[in-house]
């Protein structure tokens, strides 16, 4: 298959992805510029005659945490992408143009005049009905020779793998649809050279390996097809674990046999490929084992008949619903079975917690879950759809080809788990749940497992490996007692075993007769499923605990998240750390709290919560569980508060109360330290929020998801964001607190603009700005206008953005807030530059510094600088600029903004660069490389890999 030397698009500019990305005028390559500046030039041009917003552009070339400096530098790509595009004015034909437009920008070229669409353009007409063979066959060549090598080549980052790893993906689709149609209607001694190459890169696509001995064999090179087979049987064999699939086994039978190569079955045009290339980083979400696994022989050889139906059942997505009893091992089998298969799904294991008989109502949502699904599978917040449906659909499409277990915990109900359900063959969706999910064998085919209790027999061994025999079997009389006792629940026994370990000289007599003299009993929990002999168990190793530890355990209940921090339970109990820190421990050796693989966090089995909570309840009186509550939102509340200020320093819509005697506020003192803290406790802040009002802390309510909302937007989880701030407005609304009200219309707008619905988000901020004027909150109201006034410039409308800029001035001023004054003239600044008024902005930036040199403002100050020296180097002011962007790193450095002086680095290298001053920019750009490694950035962080893209190797 002869490779197309232009392009194959006829156009004298051509822009080529399909391999190096190259843009050529008139057959000669124009030289585009660095691997960071192609990345743009391609992120553009797969949506060519379309905008794509700033924000889209910086995630695709830096990824989901850019560095401070990606918009300035992608402003200095996209300039200089510019002037490359001008230079094909004079060609005659189609010039390329880029324009500014809607927020971002668009990339007007042809469809024909780009190697990617011509080569879709193509593959979908020869899928048009009413095509001969000859003409399908001639279009699919004509697009595969489009092809020049690696698509993207020498490009790196997310965005890059993903698109290239779903176009090799309809490459391959293509080559066999052609293959096909090339071997009726010509010889088809043609495909074999190329269908060996794609075999050779996809060695476990099976579909193209089928096609080859489909070609070999109608060429009377049948031996050479039979030797095809069997390395791909080898192959598959050694790193799958698995058989050839059924097609291909039909193709080897029909050779076999001396069939006709014709008479095998083929895939059509654009057919779906059945196996994909294993990923680079499968995910492989399983959590850790259980030690000492026991029994269950018959439930695993079940589990095993289930897997071998995933190779019988091509066709079909195989589902098994796991259901028992709460604590009689559910999960504890399902993660040991599933731990052992990692070879069959080589594409990686999908885990999530559910929580659907979670205390508290802290159920997961399959929007939630569905989300985790997405960032497992490397898919960009800002690339994921709104809605649920949507989302849905593409975490089915990203497994589409792919072998891969779900493992889908503690499930509530079939209508839980139904969008979580994968529908590509290859893939098993394995579902525990206290319930047995009728409704999933109904509808969806699944095959139901029930668990029992453990017979005697698996409890004694259960026993014996936590225990060893020779104590356990001392005594067998006690040892009944104990087994019976316990009821066959492998937690109980869990409890005890632990419970016996601790103490190794008790005898089994003495626990024995402890637990029969144990009173109360566990209530059937849930129509029954909990056995009466349980809370003997609960109630056995509860009385063992010191009397502090039997109080934390009891205050435990009250948590709203599925684990939590030792601060957070230092503040719940309203004791030191240090003496947390052993209370837990002790509640740790009993079995009755699970310390995380994350050191520091501990997490209860549902049945233990509930049990917990049911103790508070029944011995701390409400005065007591409230005082503990308090101080629990109290901690969360006011670290929440200095996370969020550290972030982003800026005054609070309303003063926190004092927070309660017992409730210390975690140490942060780093950007870096809040990022980590609230990723930590996000699920427990989030929990928090929508359990406050029913505890009746609604202002904890609205002013914890105020202090979320930084967070959570500059990390994508903006639907978090709704409903965080959904509950914040309710509690609000219900005690009238207009300034809560008027915060939560706040994170409402932002939610809604990120998420692309403009007109729910603006009357969100218009609502806001009216509670705001409302309540006299100048700072609040000269908030809404910088909203506002960012939404605008988002849309192009820079008038507009000006406008909502010089308002929220005017608000600050009104509030004499010069600290804020400050920023907004900077703002006003830099919107006037992005217009081109550059002494205009020049002028409102000087009077900013002004202001934050009046305040002391020292990080303020090195922003208006960043800003003065970008002003100047669009003015040609080279020496003033370099001079500026100098102060801006001297003033990052002294205010400890680390990141921010690397970024400045970067810029006064790039100005140096530009003036062909190649040792003072290399020099700027080593100091900023330094600081990269001060701060720990590994090569793949957009910082530190464009500055290894721009030092290269150091000069001769």
């Amino acid at each position: 298959m002869k490779k197309s030397s232009t392009g194959g698009g006829g156009f004298v500019v051509e822009l080529r992805l399909l391999g190096p990305v190259e843009l050529s005028v008139r057959g000669r390559t124009a030289t585009v510029g660095p691997p960071q500046r192609r990345t743009v030039l391609a992120a553009l041009a797969v949506d060519s005659g379309r905008p794509v917003t700033a924000d889209v552009l910086i995630r695709r070339v830096w990824g989901v945490a850019p560095p401070a400096g990606a918009r300035r530098a992608l402003h200095a790509h996209v300039a200089r992408l510019r002037r490359l595009c001008e230079q094909t004015e004079d060609s005659g034909q189609s010039p390329l143009r880029l324009v500014r437009r809607s927020g971002g920008y668009l990339l007007e070229a042809r469809p024909e005049q780009v190697d990617i669409h011509q080569f879709r353009q193509r593959v979908g007409r020869s899928r048009a009905s009413g095509r001969t063979d000859e003409a399908r066959a001639a279009l699919l060549r004509e697009a595969l020779g489009l092809w020049q090598g690696e698509p993207l080549a020498g490009l790196s980052g997310q965005w890059v793998e993903q698109v290239r790893e779903a176009w090799r993906r309809q490459h391959v689709d293509a080559a066999v649809a052609w293959a096909t149609m090339e071997s009726r209607v010509s010889d088809p001694v043609a495909v074999v050279g190329p269908l060996t190459d794609l075999v050779d890169q996809y060695p476990l696509v099976e579909p193209l390996t089928e096609a080859l001995m489909r070609a070999l064999h109608a060429a009377g090179r049948s031996a050479e097809a039979l030797d095809t087979y069997a390395n791909v049987r080898k192959r598959l064999a050694e790193e799958l674990g698995t058989d050839p699939g059924s097609e291909l086994q039909k193709v080897h039978e029909s050779i076999l046999r001396g069939g006709r190569a014709e008479t095998v079955a083929r895939p059509g045009p654009g057919a779906p490929v059945r196996d994909t290339p294993r990923p680079t980083s499968a995910p492989l979400q399983l959590p850790m084992g259980v030690r000492g696994f026991t029994g269950r022989g018959k439930e695993l050889a079940q589990l095993d008949e289930v897997l071998a139906s995933v190779a019988n059942q091509p066709s079909a997505v195989v589902i098994t619903a796991v259901s028992g009893a709460a604590g009689v091992g559910k999960t504890a089998l399902a993660v040991h079975w599933a731990r052992g298969t990692q070879r069959s799904f080589p594409d990686g294991q999908l885990y999530v917690n559910l929580r659907g008989f979670a205390p508290g109502g802290s159920v997961m949502s399959p929007a939630e879950a569905v989300l985790g699904f997405l960032d497992a599978l490397g898919v960009p917040p800002a690339r994921i759809p709104a809605g649920l449906e949507a989302q849905v659909g593409l975490y089915r499409t990203l497994l589409a080809g792919r072998r891969m277990l779900v493992l889908l915990d503690n499930a509530r109900s079939a209508e839980q788990v139904r969008p979580l359900l994968p529908s590509s063959p290859g893939c098993l969706a394995l579902i525990t749940s206290r319930r047995s999910l009728i409704g999933l064998a109904a509808t969806e085919g699944a095959q139901l497992l029930n668990i029992a209790m453990l017979n005697a027999g698996a409890a004694r061994e259960l026993l014996i490996r936590r225990l060893g025999e020779d104590r356990v079997t001392a005594d067998p009389d006690a040892l009944q007692k104990i087994i019976g006792r316990c009821a066959g629940l492998p937690l109980a026994l869990a409890i005890v075993a632990a419970r016996a370990a601790a103490q190794p000289d008790l005898p089994l007599a003495a626990l024995a007769k402890e637990m029969r003299e144990a009173d109360g009993r566990l209530d059937a929990l849930d129509g029954g499923e909990a056995s009466s002999q349980v809370r003997a168990v609960f109630s056995w190793s509860y009385r063992a605990l010191s009397p502090e530890a039997a109080r934390l355990f009891r205050l435990l209940g009250l948590h709203p998240g599925p684990d939590a921090a030792l601060p957070a339970i230092a503040a719940l109990a309203g004791v030191p750390a240090a003496r947390a820190r052993g209370l837990l421990a002790e509640l740790v050796h009993g079995h009755l709290l699970t310390e995380q693989p994350v050191v520091g966090r501990y997490a209860f089995h549902d049945l233990l919560r509930a049990y917990a909570a049911e103790l508070a309840a029944k011995y701390d009186g409400d005065d007591i569980r409230h005082a503990a509550a308090h101080r629990l939102f109290d901690h969360y509340l006011h670290t929440a508060h200095r996370a969020d200020a550290l972030l982003t320093p800026r005054p609070s819509p309303a003063p926190l109360p004092s927070a309660q005697p017992g409730a210390k506020t975690e140490e942060l003192s780093s950007h870096q330290q809040a990022q980590v803290w609230f990723t930590a406790e996000r699920s427990a802040l989030l929990a928090a929020v929508e359990q406050a009002p029913a505890a009746g802390f609604h202002s904890h309510a609205w002013q914890l998801a105020s202090a979320l909302t930084t967070y959570l937007d500059r990390h994508g989880y903006w639907r978090a964001l709704v409903t965080a701030h959904t509950t914040a407005l309710d509690a609000a609304r219900l005690h009238g607190d207009v300034v809560g009200q008027a915060e939560a219309h706040r994170g409402l707008g932002l939610a809604e603009d990120r998420l692309d619905r403009t007109a729910d988000a603006r009357a969100h901020y218009l609502r806001a700005l009216e509670l705001f004027g409302e309540a006299g909150s100048q700072a609040g109201k000269a908030r809404i206008h910088q909203h506002l006034s960012r939404m605008s410039e988002n849309q192009g409308r820079h008038q507009q953005a000006l406008g909502h800029a010089h308002a929220s001035l005017t608000h600050h001023q009104a509030a004499d807030d010069r600290a804020g004054q400050s920023a907004a003239l900077n703002h006003i600044g830099w919107i006037l530059a992005q217009l081109g008024n550059h002494q205009q902005a020049l002028a409102h930036c000087l009077q900013a510094l002004e202001l934050a040199q009046e305040t002391g403002d020292l990080n303020g100050q090195a922003h208006i600088q960043d800003s003065l020296g970008y002003i100047h180097d669009r003015l040609g002011e080279h020496a003033e600029a370099v001079d500026r962007y100098q102060k801006a790193v001297h003033l990052f450095h002294q205010s400890g903004d680390r990141l921010s002086e690397a970024t400045g680095l970067v810029c006064l290298g790039d100005i140096y660069d530009a003036g062909d001053r190649t040792h003072p920019a290399r020099t700027a750009w080593t100091q900023a490389l330094a600081i990269t490694v001060e701060l720990g950035l590994s090569d793949t962080d957009p910082l530190r890999a464009q500055l290894l893209e721009r030092l290269g190797p150091a000069p001769a």
